[in-house]
């Protein structure tokens, strides 16, 4: 396995208490797998992918382990997972558009990130040069100031950047999201042909709209309020998802050729539990049509099918 999470669980320190936003996740990620990542915006997809690569300094560290190519990797240490970034994890940050210094030209950065890691700028400039031809973009970038880039420019240059050390896993957290469809595509296709050309083994990309990753995931991993309600090939959890939040998260989904005034979208009624204090049980069950009294007891993710894992009494 590439990945290996085993019951991690990673809280904020807030006044009113310690959220839980990551709170007992466990799952693998095979060599040459892109997982997608979903879910509603706070369920902790996120602080997933942060907790991996642990560049947040607001992330309290309680339990868990995180191996990577059979090394157990430092997570609660920020310090010591610093030899591992880039290297060997990496990720491509939300708002990756602002993730570039404006006041430094691309060049002088992508040295310095180099040069942090014990690489010669000199050593990988042909490669360099490869692989901004392949994203779409000349060595001419290289001069040039942040704000001098579209915003699908920059995007680009950031992939690069991430991915220029061949790290083992890659992160992509919500890459597409300011990014106009044309765009969206691109970006899209250039994920999945980092993978193809071996720039990285695995790779988990987050974002909320699970069309974009039904077109690159291999496998899709649905969230909700800081567990995990699923997770499966991808071609089955949009053809017969068997938890419901993922079930209902599908079918609000708008369909090629449906009008409006045929069928009108579906949406999910109430809203996520608060996770200073979350319920006891399955955590969906206040907005879930099919809860029972065995909901007041926490589910396991366990898999009812071949790469198949569900947390749902009425499943497991």
């Amino acid at each position: 396995m590439t990945l290996q999470v085993t019951d991690l669980r990673v809280y904020y320190r807030t006044l009113a208490g310690d959220v839980r936003a990551l709170d007992g996740v466990t799952f693998d990620l095979a060599d040459g797998e892109i997982m997608g990542l979903a879910g509603e915006s706070g369920c902790g997809k996120s602080t997933l992918g942060n907790s991996l690569v642990r560049i947040d300094g607001r992330m309290k560290y309680v339990a868990g382990t995180v191996r990577l190519d059979g090394l157990e990797l430092p997570i609660a240490d920020m310090d010591r997972m610093d030899e591992f970034r880039f290297k060997d994890i990496s990720i491509i940050p939300q708002y990756a558009m602002s993730a570039l210094n404006p006041t430094r030209k691309i060049g002088r950065m992508v040295a310095d990130l180099l040069e942090s890691r014990g690489v010669r700028f000199g050593e990988m400039r042909t490669e360099l040069e490869r692989r901004l031809l392949l994203v779409g973009l000349t060595e001419a970038v290289l001069d040039r100031y942040p704000i001098e880039l579209s915003g699908g420019m920059k995007q680009r240059m950031v992939m690069v950047l991430s991915t220029l050390l061949n790290p083992s896993l890659l992160i992509a957290d919500e890459i597409t999201s300011a990014l106009d469809v044309t765009s969206q595509r691109a970006v899209a296709e250039t994920l999945v042909e980092f993978r193809a050309r071996g720039f990285v083994k695995g790779m988990i990309v987050i974002t909320h709209d699970v069309s974009i990753l039904y077109q690159v995931a291999d496998t899709l991993t649905i969230m909700y309020a800081g567990k995990l309600a699923e997770k499966a090939p991808t071609s089955v959890i949009m053809q017969k998802a068997l938890h419901p939040y993922t079930d209902l998260l599908i079918s609000s989904l708008p369909e090629v050729g449906v009008r409006f005034d045929e069928r009108r979208l579906s949406g999910i009624p109430g809203t996520p539990p608060s996770l200073l204090n979350p319920p006891p049980g399955c955590r969906f069950r206040d907005r879930c049509p099919l809860a029972f009294e065995k909901c007041a007891e926490e589910p396991p993710f366990v898999e009812v099918a071949p790469d198949h894992s569900v947390a749902c009494w009425k499943v497991a």
